[in-house]
């Protein structure tokens, strides 16, 4: 897999992006983000595949020393969510892998090499001027013990693969980011489209978060509740329509 780019942007107070763009994925080129939420106990939210944790804790090393990450989240188990989570682990001694309960009582607890934290639903986690939530959200996009986690303090949820979309572009937009996203789901299909699926966006828009922060694509700053609901809208118009 070839790397072309690796970029570090703060995309919120405290919160930073790191972005490698691989152009292979699709015509356009893909990115796969991963987000640093700083604080007293700093959490990387997605680990990044094994082939890419040299570039990722390089990258992380520029912000923070790779032995201060205190947590390791994601948003579900995959591999560019949770692949490097044992590296994460050796390089980070003091570290933990935290999850909702479901994903550690389904895979976590034999994966990973230390035992993770289980988060209750809706349980914050405390990082020391930071706050992160844990919100299940099953099979949205896909997998059962699918997560969010929404930063309290900043309004920045980390949506994991939710508004995924190809190409590069800036490391944040207030342009569309719906668009592109019911485009991607075209081209990839990789969301599970259930009953439930718009209420449960619906229900993490209602959280009236101003920034999302997105695993593949630009990150969005600005009416998160809207964009969230015109996703709702949108997947139920494709299953109304298959």
């Amino acid at each position: 897999m070839e790397t072309v780019q690796s970029t570090i942007d703060e995309i919120n107070d405290g919160i930073y992006r790191i972005s490698t763009w691989v152009p292979e994925v699709s015509p356009d080129g893909f990115t796969f983000n991963q987000f640093l939420v700083m604080g007293e106990e700093p959490l990387l939210f997605h680990t990044g595949p094994r082939g890419m944790f040299p570039l990722v804790a390089e990258a992380v090393a520029r912000i923070t020393p790779v032995e201060s990450l205190r947590w390791i989240s994601f948003g579900h188990v995959e591999a560019d969510e949770c692949g490097s989570m044992n590296m994460w682990l050796t390089a980070a001694p003091d570290s933990q892998v935290t999850f909702g309960a479901l994903g550690c009582d389904l895979s976590l607890n034999d994966m990973s090499d230390r035992p993770p934290r289980a988060l209750a639903e809706g349980e914050v986690l405390d990082l020391g001027g930071r706050r992160v939530r844990q919100i299940s959200t099953p099979h949205l996009p896909h997998g059962w013990e699918a997560q969010v986690l929404f930063e309290e303090v900043t309004g920045t949820l980390l949506c994991g693969d939710l508004f995924t979309q190809v190409g590069g572009g800036p490391a944040v937009t207030a342009d569309d980011v719906v668009g592109p996203a019911l485009d991607a789901e075209g081209m990839f299909h990789a969301t599970s489209l259930a009953p439930a699926t718009g209420r449960m966006l619906r229900s993490l828009g209602d959280l009236a978060p101003t920034t999302l922060a997105i695993m593949h694509g630009p990150s969005f700053r600005g009416d998160g509740r809207t964009a969230l609901h015109e996703l709702a809208s949108g997947y139920e118009k494709l299953m109304a329509e298959a």
